[in-house]
């Protein structure tokens, strides 16, 4: 390997060869088999609890039976949120706790995968003068929680009210009649949702974590787990001194009594050019619905997404959701309610659905939308510990508490919690990233490690092509994927690792590239 696709930070590398080193490490049954902390399940908040777990001075191992950010971790809208819909139905510790944890992604921990996004509220015929009013002094009440949680304005700037030519100049694909103006507000946007969970998995590697994808659960206790490798189907016992179950929404299947009630957030695909320029996302209110929007959000690599919707789901959970046409229309209509162009069902090039991982409570009756997205941290009778509920910007928070509770459990020796000011592999200063000589697309992906990776189609130029016509992911970035980021096939490169696969033609016409960069990768460890 030369020294310029070197990661910035010193044993973060993932790789099979790496995954496979360590799994024979935790089968061999030597003095290093026995960790201190198990965490099963390597979303955001199973990744955070490893790492938390590590730089407090614990052994760690985290298995996952797929890959990083197979599950929900990679559905979601890509939002830091800030905490206004929790505010708005009086769940203000929540609030407080979702305003604070997107000060520390965008300010400490992950500056380089998270930045201000802008959005505007249309104030179409359909919204009332009342529910004008009403959201504005939302908007207002989400600036305070900014000013509570000590996120500087330069960080999130204020939010405003528009003219009705500034909201059309954000966004012309709007509907001009009736149109009285826009509110305007800000709040935190992921580059990528999965490339979070990859960076703090990376982060807990380099504080020697080990991780480890395609290993299974098959049996939980507090004195460990029994595991299926995927790839080969042996069986082996990682031995451990407590267990954390971030399972997300099949934790409830690993141990007793945790229950949880799913809920299906369904996000469209569509391409830029069919909605116009639009320099903003946009809130489109849900007609007879208080607080609840539709949210059309441009990615910048010609992609926009719809969405979401917020069903129960009942029975088993599958692997990867369908998404139901009866979703798919009702984003539709909603978007129909708001536009000067119609979207037909045809424009729609993919879609994705997320289960939300909520718990299920007693007093929790009627739809999974009012049920509190509070997250909870369940000791069982047997010593394991469950973490469920919460979302994916407290997800620090919630691997914190988690791994509280198992110090606890375990009756470990541990330091204090440092992740709220350790920076993600990746992360630097606004300075030090404006001062990349690279395109920002990679910046906004890689932070600083986005020299390396162009370096990479520096030195053969055909990665330095894109993979997919029309799409700006490079081979560059496939290679660097397998060589640093743990990717073990083709799904794991552009489903995960990039975001092509979200488009199944556009898939398809990636395959042969992902095969490439998979065979032509050494090793690296």
């Amino acid at each position: 390997m030369t020294p310029t696709s070197s990661p910035a930070l010193p044993g973060s590398s993932l790789s099979a060869e790496r995954r496979r080193r360590e799994l024979g490490r935790l089968a061999d049954g030597g003095p290093d088999a026995t960790v201190d902390v198990l965490v099963v399940g390597l979303g955001a908040t199973g990744a955070g609890a490893a790492l938390d777990a590590a730089t407090r001075g614990l052994t760690v191992a985290a298995i996952d039976a797929h890959d990083l950010a197979f599950g929900t971790s990679r559905w979601s809208s890509k939002l830091i949120h800030g905490g206004l819909r929790y505010l708005a139905s009086g769940q203000l510790d929540v609030a407080h706790e979702s305003a604070v944890e997107r000060g520390v992604l965008m300010e400490r921990t992950a500056p380089h995968l998270v930045r201000a996004q802008p959005f505007v509220l249309p104030l179409t015929p359909l919204v009332s003068h009342r529910q004008a009013a009403l959201a504005r002094a939302g908007f207002l009440a989400g600036d305070l929680l900014r000013v509570g949680a000590r996120t500087g304005r330069g960080t999130l700037p204020r939010p405003r009210t528009l003219s009705a030519v500034e909201t059309r100049h954000l966004a012309p694909a709007l509907r001009p009649t009736g149109l009285r103006g826009g509110l305007l507000s800000w709040d935190g946007r992921l580059s990528d949702d999965a490339r979070l969970v990859t960076a703090i998995a990376r982060t807990a590697a380099a504080y020697g974590a080990r991780i480890l994808t395609r290993t299974r659960a098959l049996e939980l206790d507090r004195d460990g787990a029994l595991v299926r490798d995927e790839t080969t189907g042996q069986e082996l016992r990682i031995r451990a001194r407590t267990v954390v179950n971030a399972a997300g929404v099949w934790a409830g299947g690993l141990v007793d009594d945790v229950r949880l009630r799913p809920s299906r957030g369904t996000h469209l695909v569509l391409r830029s050019e069919d909605l116009g320029r639009l320099s903003a996302g946009l809130h489109i209110p849900i007609p007879g619905e208080s607080n609840r929007f539709v949210l059309v959000l441009p990615q910048g690599d010609g992609r926009v997404y719809v969405g979401l919707t917020d069903e129960p789901v009942d029975g088993d959970i599958p692997d990867v959701p369908e998404v139901p046409e009866t979703d798919i229309g009702f984003l539709l209509d909603v978007l129909g309610s708001a536009l000067d162009v119609t979207v037909h069902r045809a424009d729609v090039v993919g879609a994705f659905a997320g289960l939300r991982p909520l718990l299920d409570t007693r007093d929790a009756a009627g739809r999974t939308a009012d049920i509190s997205r509070k997250h909870a941290v369940l000791t069982s009778p047997s010593g394991v510990v469950t973490v469920v509920g919460g979302k994916l910007t407290t997800y620090r928070r919630m691997a914190q508490d988690a791994v509280d509770a198992a110090v606890t459990a375990g009756g470990l020796t541990a330091g204090p919690c440092h992740t709220a000011s350790l920076p993600l592999v990746g992360a630097a200063g606004p300075q030090v990233l404006a001062g990349l000589d690279v395109p920002a697309r990679l910046v906004y992906r890689y932070g600083t490690e986005a020299p390396a990776v162009q370096a990479l189609g520096v030195e053969d130029p055909a990665l330095a092509r894109p993979v997919v016509p029309g799409h700006p992911v490079t081979g560059a970035e496939l290679v660097w994927a397998a060589r640093h980021e743990g990717a073990l096939d083709t799904g794991d490169l552009l489903d995960r690792r990039t975001r092509i696969g979200l488009v199944p033609e556009d898939r398809a016409a990636a395959e042969q590239a992902a095969r490439d960069a998979l065979a032509h990768t050494a090793p690296v460890g």
